[in-house]
């Protein structure tokens, strides 16, 4: 009797209750490992190897134990993988649509010790298909629920986690004052107004020594600490957070934590940022409109305006720095780009990813 090399998949979505002596994975690996050995008398035998994924969502193929496995079944190590239900391994048709074939080519069973059926017959795939479309529906349905709770939440004023920004800690889930922190954070308030541009903000607060905030992550690792680039800086002067307000979709709710930043001085800040001059062109009514327009900052930090030309009956587009619209050009600062140019930057790698459909899938 030829000997049936078996592989045991195990898969948990959260990294919640891992640390215990017997988790999910451990619970999945025991049923699994039963089942094979019911199954002694036909040639089945557990290869030494596991693959475990702890913490991964069944929605997407990008997890190390299954990456493991996939390669492990092209190097034909592997006659037949077990799982304890067919949504440990995904929870995609299109992805698991990917693993049959993989299967079939390789001459590989698929087991799941408390599903009955058959990958090698039409029937039995039928069966698989509803099986994982209840499943990817119930992900689906799932994430829907999440989202609208995180959008309710936030509605009501409440931290719903992600990056803590500068100024804050967390206690008990909600957002608390970190005054020394604070004391920072309200000092690059008053240089952006007193400097006027993110450019010379982010000088004197490499001249200051002031860094963005230092914060640990998953197994003690430290991370932050580092001097704020251009990008931390706007994201830090326009966060609606620093006046008591939680931003959602575009949108802002006051919040339940207290503000570290004034409503005038939000007001001044943001009325800088946005140059507070209001567009000068009818793009927005030609066939053609900017697809970067609040996207895109010259060498000060400053937003670049629309700005048409025509000549001999042609319409030539640019992205221009504020002051070069009154006509300024000391220092020959600021930038003037045609828009065709930098928009090509930006679209023509994306139109590359679109066309390439192994990137896409």
């Amino acid at each position: 009797m030829a000997m049936l090399r078996c592989a045991i998949y195990t898969r948990k979505s959260t990294e919640e209750g891992l640390e215990q002596d017997f988790n999910s994975l451990h619970a999945q690996r025991e049923a699994c490992e039963a089942f094979i050995k019911s199954q002694r008398h036909e040639g089945w035998k557990l290869i030494r190897t596991k693959f475990d994924d702890g913490g991964y969502s069944g929605g997407t193929t990008n997890r190390p134990a299954l990456q493991d496995l996939l390669a492990a079944i092209k190097r034909n190590e592997v006659d037949i993988i077990v799982v304890y239900k067919v949504d440990r391994l995904t929870r995609s048709l299109a992805d698991f649509a990917k693993i049959v074939d993989l299967l079939d080519t390789n001459d590989i069973s698929f087991v799941s010790v408390t599903q009955q059926f058959n990958t090698t017959s039409s029937m039995g795939r039928l069966t698989l298909n509803v099986l994982l479309s209840f499943a990817q529906f119930e992900r689906e349905v799932t994430a829907e629920r999440i989202r609208d709770k995180i959008a309710a939440s936030k509605k009501k004023g409440l931290w719903m986690g992600g990056p803590l920004p500068l100024g804050y800690d967390v206690t008990d889930r909600k957002l608390v004052i970190n005054k020394t922190e604070a004391s920072v954070v309200r000092k690059l308030f008053k240089l952006y107004i007193e400097l006027g541009t993110v450019r010379r903000l982010k000088e004197e607060a490499d001249r200051l020594g002031i860094v963005t905030k230092r914060r640990m992550q998953k197994k003690a690792k430290k991370i932050g600490g580092k001097p704020f680039s251009r990008g931390n800086l706007y994201q830090l002067l326009s966060n609606p957070l620093y006046i008591g307000q939680i931003p959602h979709k575009g949108k802002t709710y006051p919040g339940q934590h207290q503000a570290i930043i004034n409503q005038g001085t939000w007001d001044a800040v943001q009325s800088t940022l946005s140059g507070n001059v209001p567009c000068r062109t009818q793009a927005t009514n030609t066939k053609a409109p900017f697809l970067l327009t609040g996207k895109v900052f010259d060498e000060n930090g400053q937003p670049l305006y629309q700005s048409q030309t025509h000549k001999q009956g042609k319409r030539y587009c640019y992205y221009i720095s504020k002051h070069l619209m009154h006509g300024a050009h000391e220092n020959n600062d600021g930038w003037r780009i045609r828009a065709k140019t930098l928009e090509d930057v930006v679209t023509a790698p994306l139109q590359e990813l679109l066309h390439d459909q192994t990137r896409l899938m």
